[in-house]
């Protein structure tokens, strides 16, 4: 199995929290050759519509995040180094020595993340964990003028981490988290659409700034009024080293499609999930959350007068890196259920609590 052609058109894009143009276009660009009716927002989400078959049914929303973690500059030293903050949750650690791209007015500008050397370390700062305000960006100018003539203050820089293929089905790239699931959402409503359509009107959203506010999800909610919402992520998977299956369940690569229960999780969606992926024989696990998700969910079902919302997500290794890993065969699990889900959800579907 080899990465599909829109998945890997969008982990190659650059979209940071608050300029996720790049994805969401590359998501509008597939979605437009089965939808007649796509929308890229004020916020910078991206949504498809695909007509429903009968009036009245609920309309059901597929919607995975487009942004992603990222740098954003902030100084520009006399010597022409680039000093830089957070977009979204780093660990420092994880920047050190890593190429970067910077995005300017004049195109993608390359750079790399220097600290200072081991071998000049005092003895009282070896062993101390590396803080980001430590770290600075070198694009190998000679001067401050030349780096200001190159970029500018608040110019945003991802870690320049293509996709590589590993062994079996699997494959790593920066910005796994969460073009996966934009994937997921794009490919799920495409099978819907090629099968006719399901009852109600189904979106595929690529939402925006879900790694710092929600605020796509928000938008996008309100503007599209859903009764039901599948938010696809990425959770950890607990095949990874250190990771303590006791607190977090079993959800290894290659296990399929994690489907969640929990306290803001719809118990009806969660149910008609979890029946659609034993009825279709789709692998899969289950994951729970006692408060939030940490996903756009936790906007989204409390969106005008309430959303009842499912989450669904992939396994993955090393979150937050340039090395986030997958199984494919993972993927191909979440697409498969979705795209289920929407078309077994009846026209008269009661979302009631009464009715659980």
């Amino acid at each position: 199995m080899s990465v599909p052609v829109s998945l890997r058109s969008l982990l190659e894009s650059i979209g940071p929290s608050g300029r996720e143009l790049a994805p969401a276009q590359a998501f509008a660009e597939v979605a437009r050759t089965y939808s007649d009716d796509v929308n890229i927002d004020l916020v910078g989400s991206v949504s498809a519509r695909v007509p429903g078959t009968a009036d009245g049914a609920p309309r059901i929303a597929f919607v995975g995040h487009v942004d992603e973690i990222g740098l954003i500059v902030t100084h520009i030293d006399e010597k022409g180094f680039i000093w830089f903050g957070p977009v979204g949750g780093w660990d420092p650690v994880i920047l050190v020595g890593q190429r970067v791209e910077l995005q300017t007015k004049n195109g993608p500008v390359k750079g790399v993340v220097g600290k200072k050397a081991v071998h000049l370390l005092e003895a009282d700062e070896r062993g101390k964990p590396v803080k980001i305000n430590q770290l600075h960006i070198d694009i190998g100018a000679g001067d401050g003028d030349e780096a200001k003539a190159t970029v500018e203050i608040g110019d945003v820089a991802v870690i320049d981490a293509a996709p590589v293929d590993l062994l079996g089905e699997r494959v790593t790239a920066r910005a796994m988290d969460n073009r996966l699931g934009a994937y997921v959402a794009l490919d799920a409503a495409r099978r819907v659409a090629e099968a006719g359509g399901a009852a109600g009107d189904v979106y595929a959203v690529g939402a925006a700034q879900e790694e710092i506010t929600f605020a796509g999800a928000r938008t996008s909610a309100f503007r599209i009024d859903p009764q039901i919402a599948i938010v696809i992520d990425v959770t950890h998977a607990t095949d990874a080293p250190g990771v303590d299956e006791k607190e977090l369940g079993s959800h290894p690569l290659g296990s399929g499609a994690v489907i969640a229960r929990g306290a803001t999780i719809h118990p009806a969606i969660s149910r008609l999930l979890i029946e659609t992926a034993e009825a279709e024989g789709i692998d899969y696990t289950v994951e729970v959350s006692g408060r939030g998700t940490s996903t756009d969910a936790d906007a989204i079902h409390i969106s005008r007068q309430g959303v009842a919302c499912g989450v669904v997500s992939i396994p993955l290794r090393y979150m937050h890196s340039p090395v986030e890993t997958i199984d494919l065969r993972d993927v191909e699990a979440a697409v498969a259920l979705v795209a289920a889900f929407a078309k077994r959800v009846p026209a008269d579907l009661d979302l009631g609590r009464g009715a659980l």
